[in-house]
């Protein structure tokens, strides 16, 4: 059972999806970016597969479904904000199997999740037919919770290298009658693209921001896009500055970046909300 709290951030989501134009879902990697990023005013956070595994010191992909679940419950305990989950390929390639992944993250505390059709085992995207059962068989499993579950099923072609358009497109409208809640067809890269996917569906459209160069919240709006990530670009900007301020250390021996550290009573003040 669910508690009163988690219902009200089940709610909340589904509200935010009902909204006129665009919102942003960042996505935290640890406790700490996950209390600031909800200190600066976000309504929703989402976790990010490859942030997870960075923060635990391993490659994306690297996590096992037990630890990912760990971290979803970590998140969700950490604000009030919904959370909704990055679960790769449901950590499992049978349908059932897959879709029970996303209910232990619902009993984790999250609002919602995704599951996506790429086999990261055999560096392939599933059979259609078998991509769409899996989004079936998701359905089935998060519609059995007590709270309204937001399921995102994710097509994965442009992000792993199949140029297919015209298949992401078939497989978001199968996810879509299969009775998926969010669509999401990570890589992406132009607003036309983002446009031509909205504009052929009848569901909310997640948009991987970053992969749209030089787009704003406004345009990715106007192109039809409801919700719009980051995946794990915040935790490699944070992994950059720490590259920066290391490699400064070892090859220069000098201290110049700590000139632009974060102000210390924003960070006490972000953390105490």
């Amino acid at each position: 059972m669910s508690s009163p709290e988690q219902k009200q951030r089940a709610e909340r989501f589904v509200a935010l999806h009902r909204k006129a134009g665009a919102f942003v879902i960042p996505n935290p990697w640890d406790a700490g970016s996950a209390r600031i990023l909800a200190g600066l005013g976000f309504e929703a956070l989402a976790t990010t597969s490859s942030g997870a595994a960075s923060a635990a010191g391993r490659l994306d992909g690297e996590v096992s479904a037990k630890d990912m679940v760990d971290h979803c419950r970590m998140l969700a305990s950490v604000t009030d904000l919904p959370v909704s989950a990055d679960l790769e390929n449901g950590y499992a390639h049978e349908p059932r199997e897959a879709a029970q992944t996303l209910v232990r993250a619902a009993q984790a505390g999250v609002v919602g999740g995704s599951i996506e059709d790429w086999r990261p085992d055999t560096g392939k995207i599933y059979d259609f037919a078998l991509a769409v059962e899996r989004v079936q068989a998701a359905v089935e499993a998060v519609r059995k919770l007590d709270f309204p579950f937001t399921l995102t099923a994710r097509a994965e072609n442009l992000l792993r290298g199949v140029n297919d358009l015209d298949d992401t497109i078939r497989r978001l409208q199968a996810f879509e009658k299969a009775g998926a809640d969010v669509l999401y067809a990570p890589g992406l890269t132009t607003l036309e693209q983002v446009r031509t996917v909205c504009s052929a569906v009848g569901k909310p459209v997640n948009v991987l921001a970053p992969q749209v160069r030089g787009a704003t919240v406004a345009q990715l709006a106007e192109a039809g896009a409801k919700r719009l990530s980051v995946g794990g670009a915040l935790a490699y900007a944070a992994l950059g500055a720490l590259l920066r301020a290391a490699s400064e250390m070892r090859e220069q021996g000098t201290f110049g970046w700590t000139a632009t550290l974060a102000p210390r009573g924003e960070i006490k003040r972000l953390l105490g909300t």
